[in-house]
């Protein structure tokens, strides 16, 4: 009779600290920056192991159904949080958008200037009269003027054309003669698998400031600090996690949606990702975005210098 009373107390008690700690949880919504692939790995493995819960956070991860409005969304306070570029953030701060960057992602550039490979060496002078394919306007514009620029030109000797999600296809079929806003890591791939070479031209290599591909920002007028240091906490332990055990890491990635993720160009890009990934997604060099934001001001892009120190979060403090 005692060890029923002491059994019953007992499973009385986890079921009250089961619901003590499903209460606990923090509940966050993260708009991504794009369509779920490699680039997202951290997310996907703190989602999938189970680092976001261990944080006290239950995390909704959103696809956006338009690549340019993520951060617009999370400045409307229609998200908690999204997957910007730090040059988009730059100049959504100079705008004038409640903005701060949170952590990074991605810590080195991504984009690259492409052209199809036809045999021939092209120069970035021989875009001049031709259709260049962006998928967000603002940051890409100015990263192709300022790359055109080295070639005395300036954007009206080309013709900008947003081709949204379409920026491999928009290629390959004639649509447009260079895309800008895809990634070294994606669309090569993905235009090499069927069958297109491509040559690239990369920002950091034509005058322009390297940068962090991929930010995480959140609302400047409501965080919550803590739920942001969590956040980095299993993010950090997602990517310690992807480093030490790629391929195991890459099983669970391609399990959040096996249809859509488990394909020969994701798995390239996942190995030519991995090197890529902020190891201290926290940690921040703010004379990195006061130069990138020179930059942009230099180059009339944005109207107002921003102070890394006002929209770069440093949860320690």
């Amino acid at each position: 009779m005692k060890k029923n009373t002491l059994r019953r107390a007992l499973m009385l008690l986890a079921l009250l600290v089961s619901s003590h700690v499903l209460a606990a949880q923090k509940e966050m919504t993260l708009m991504l920056d794009w369509f779920v692939n490699p680039n997202h790995g951290p997310i996907i493995i703190a989602q999938e192991r189970g680092y976001f819960k261990a944080q006290g956070l239950q995390v909704t991860i959103q696809e956006p159904a338009d690549p340019s409005t993520p951060s617009k969304l999370v400045a409307a306070g229609k998200v908690d949080m999204a997957v910007s570029y730090q040059p988009d953030l730059t100049m959504d701060v100079a705008a004038g958008l409640p903005l701060v960057r949170s952590a990074t992602l991605i810590a080195t550039p991504l984009n690259a200037l492409m052209m199809l490979d036809d045999g021939k060496p092209h120069t970035i002078a021989d875009l001049k009269g031709k259709k260049i394919g962006i998928s967000t306007p603002g940051s890409e514009e100015a990263s192709i003027g300022a790359m055109l620029a080295e070639a005395n030109l300036t954007l009206s000797d080309v013709t900008i054309i947003n081709v949204g999600w379409a920026l491999s296809s928009s290629l390959a079929s004639g649509k447009v003669d260079a895309i800008s806003g895809g990634c070294r890591n994606f669309e090569t791939n993905q235009l090499a698998l069927e069958g297109y070479k491509v040559q690239q031209f990369y920002p950091e290599e034509h005058g322009i400031p390297s940068y962090d591909e991929l930010v995480f920002v959140v609302n400047s007028a409501h965080y919550d600090k803590q739920e942001i240091a969590a956040f980095n906490t299993a993010l950090e332990q997602a990517t310690t996690y992807i480093i030490n055990h790629p391929q195991k890491a890459w099983q669970q990635f391609i399990a959040y949606a096996p249809d859509t993720l488990d394909t020969p160009l994701n798995k390239q890009a996942w190995q030519q990702t991995l090197t890529r990934f902020a190891l201290r997604p926290g940690a921040v060099d703010l004379q990195r975005y006061n130069d990138y934001a020179e930059f942009l001001y230099d180059h009339k892009m944005i109207k107002t210098r921003p102070n890394a120190k006002d929209y770069v979060l440093n949860v320690g403090e």
